[in-house]
This record gives C-alpha cells, structure tokens and sequence, in this order.
C-alpha cells in the first residue's frame, strides 16, 4: 500500500507535464498533424490515467491519509520552494520540447526515462521536488521542529502557509523526515 502511495505522489508530480503532454496530442490530432492511431490513443490514454493517479496520489497524501497527526512545535523553517524551481523546469523542458512520444522509440524513451526518475524519487524520497503542490499553494520548508514529547526533529514540511518559529501545527507524519501540516 505504501508503494503505491509513494508511487501515485511521483506521478503527482508531472501532472503539468502531463497535461501539456495531451494537449500537445490533442492539438496535433485536432490539426491533422497526427492520427488517432493505436500509439497515439494509447499516449492519451495512459497520460489522462497517469494525471488521475497523481490527483489520487495528492488526494491520497493531503486529505484522506490516515497516517498520524501529531502536535509540532516549529524551532526554525527556512522555506526552500524556491531552490527546487529549475529542477521543476528543466524536467519539463527536457519532456516537452525533444522528445514527439507519437513515435514509439521516443515513446519507450519517454517511459523509460519515466521509470528511472521514479525509481530515484521514490527511493530517494524526493517527494517534495513536485511542482503540483507548489501550483496548488503548498510552500516547502526545511523545518526543525520539537514534539510534544521534548524530541527535536528536522524534516522537510509542506504548508500552505509560512511556518513560524515558536509556533505550533498538527502535522501528518509520511516519514520521520517528510510531513504534510495537517491545520494551524
């Protein structure tokens, strides 16, 4: 279950991506550029299930996790949204622009590159390198943080809103070094 979790977030995070992706698709159909072929249909297919996997994964994350909420008290969060931005951009680029998945040896290029960044993602926990949370309104904080039992942590927060020190949140725990703020 967790796997899955995990897996639907990283699909969380190209859902822009994706969304150009069929755009792009859906333009080049719609101007006889392309066919609604077996690989085009396919692309479309597999793009539009992959943006509900990743809605399912932020859903999944966000809101409906039942993992532990607990009581923090922030010591000192540095927002660093902003350092991750042409990592964000030079993915979407690299997808974009090069790479026509109309094609099928740049479609299994494509899948393939997919499945390697995955597999770094998720092992990794790279869970907040995902543009979709900041377009949503969360910011990403390096956070160290004391719980109600006097244990100092550091963990990497995502908020809608700017955290401050000596400031208490609810947070929902993904893992000892990943949460989400659960309410103010």
């Amino acid at each position: 279950m967790k796997f899955f979790k995990n897996l639907f977030l990283y699909f969380s995070a190209f859902i822009p991506l994706f969304v150009l992706l069929v755009i792009k698709l859906l333009v080049d159909i719609i101007n006889q550029n392309l066919t609604f072929n077996f690989l085009n249909t396919f692309n479309i297919c597999l793009l539009s299930a992959m943006i509900i996997l990743g809605i399912v994964g932020i859903l999944w994350n966000t809101k409906f996790s039942n993992q532990k909420v607990i009581k923090i008290k922030i010591n000192s969060a540095e927002e660093i949204t902003d350092k991750y931005f042409l990592q964000y951009f030079s993915l979407f680029v690299m997808f974009a622009v090069p790479l026509d998945i109309s094609y099928f040896n740049e479609f299994f290029i494509y899948i393939t590159i997919l499945i390697f960044i995955g597999i770094v993602y998720i092992n990794c926990g790279l869970y907040f390198i995902n543009p979709l949370l900041n377009i949503l309104g969360y910011r990403f904080f390096d956070a160290e943080y004391e719980t109600e039992d006097g244990k100092i942590q550091n963990a990497k927060i995502f908020s809608r809103y700017k955290l401050k020190k000596n400031q208490s949140y609810f947070v929902k725990v993904k893992n000892e070094h990943f949460a989400f703020i659960s309410k103010k």
